[in-house]
């Protein structure tokens, strides 16, 4: 195990990471193990508000340096998503280098739980991309630092169907900010990425009444979700067609000049984390153009209130009470946005910052 202390930047495989968005990282640990093929990164932003929680992703990335900055963005990420929604707790996140349908085993992610158990509770795990309970499950033979177990081992289960839930929350804010009505029966709404979190999104607005397209790498997930719920299939491209709302449901950053430019929706409200690019630019480019940005660390906060409820002991129903209130505070976000002019990433930024800031002047 190695320790990369991020001060003013680092290089990694020809890849820089300045100080401008990743300074305040207080810990990135680099896990190896060559009999299980193991190649993990686990990233520790901010431990103010309790210790780090946030799930671990696997994904095949092209290149390590990918993998270093979606867990340095992911794990920031965690920080504000915790404190935005009252949780004690602060903001971490880990990856594992692979395909999580070719190369997970058992013992690859028992030996990942070694790694989190050395932390000594700094870190604790849950499900992310890629990932799911009998995961977890391995992990929690090697360490007690682990959320997002089955219910049958006293945990809280599948996180997913929460998290769903918390983004159909914020979508339906956006709509009654946007439309007057969170009624969303009509709505033509494209869902890219539909692994867990998707799926279940796609639910919700099916039984809402909504028109839903659908996008995802696999066309057998696909073929699956759309004969399931009636959805339609969308090949290529999301931004081609037009539809009244995105929902990003895979990875990051699919908000970006380009997109923006081609991007013709009225709201933008999905369950993937870093949607936006460059969070000050393409913030002010969804708004200078009119598209209403419902803050991804926000409406997708409803999986850490629950995998939340093995720490502090509420059970799923106070979850989803806790994951419904999204919604009120999304139209917070929106009328504090209209009221400061600023972007609502910005405003909920403020909010998380604010809180994060007051406890730790409490402390000093």
């Amino acid at each position: 195990m190695n320790d990369l202390k991020l001060t003013d930047s680092a290089t990694v495989d020809g890849a820089v990471f300045g100080s401008a968005s990743f300074k305040d990282h207080e810990q990135v640990v680099f896990c190896n193990d060559r009999d299980t093929g193991l190649k993990a990164i686990i990233g520790i932003h901010n431990t103010t508000l309790g210790p780090a929680l946030g799930g671990t992703r696997m994904w095949k990335y092209e290149r390590e340096a990918d993998a270093i900055r979606d867990v340095l963005r992911l794990s920031r990420g965690m920080t504000f998503k915790a404190s935005i929604s009252g949780l004690n707790l602060g903001g971490g996140k880990a990856v594992i280098i692979g395909d999580s349908r070719k190369d997970k085993t058992d013992a690859l992610m028992q030996k990942f739980g070694e790694y989190v158990n050395s932390l000594s509770g700094r870190y604790i795990t849950a499900e992310d991309v890629g990932i799911n309970t009998h995961d977890m499950e391995m992990v929690k033979l090697k360490t007690d630092h682990v959320t997002g177990i089955p219910v049958e081992m006293g945990g809280s289960g599948d996180p997913s169907p929460v998290t769903a839930y918390g983004v159909f929350m914020g979508m339906k804010a956006a709509a009654h900010y946007k439309y007057g009505s969170d009624d969303l029966a009509g709505k033509r709404v494209m869902v890219q990425g539909i692994g867990h979190v998707g799926e279940t999104l796609v639910k919700h607005l099916s039984e809402a009444g909504a028109e839903v397209l659908i996008n995802d790498i696999h066309r057998d997930r696909m073929e699956e979700v759309a004969a399931k719920y009636g959805a339609s299939i969308h090949e290529g491209d999301v931004f081609n067609t037009h539809y009244d709302i995105y929902a990003p449901c895979a990875l990051g950053a699919t908000i970006n000049p380009d997109t923006i430019n081609r991007l013709s929706a009225d709201i933008v409200a999905g369950a993937a984390n870093n949607q936006l690019a460059d969070e000050v630019r393409d913030g002010l480019a969804l708004q200078n153009k009119g598209i209403l940005y419902a803050p991804d660390f926000l409406i997708n906060a409803g999986g850490l209130i629950n995998v939340y409820s093995e720490i502090a002991k509420y059970d799923r129903a106070e979850a989803l009470r806790r994951t419904e209130e999204i919604y009120n505070t999304s139209l917070q976000i929106f009328r504090t946005s209209e009221l400061e002019q600023i972007t609502p990433h910005a405003a909920a930024l403020k909010i998380a910052e604010d809180r994060i800031n007051q406890v730790k002047a409490q402390r000093n």
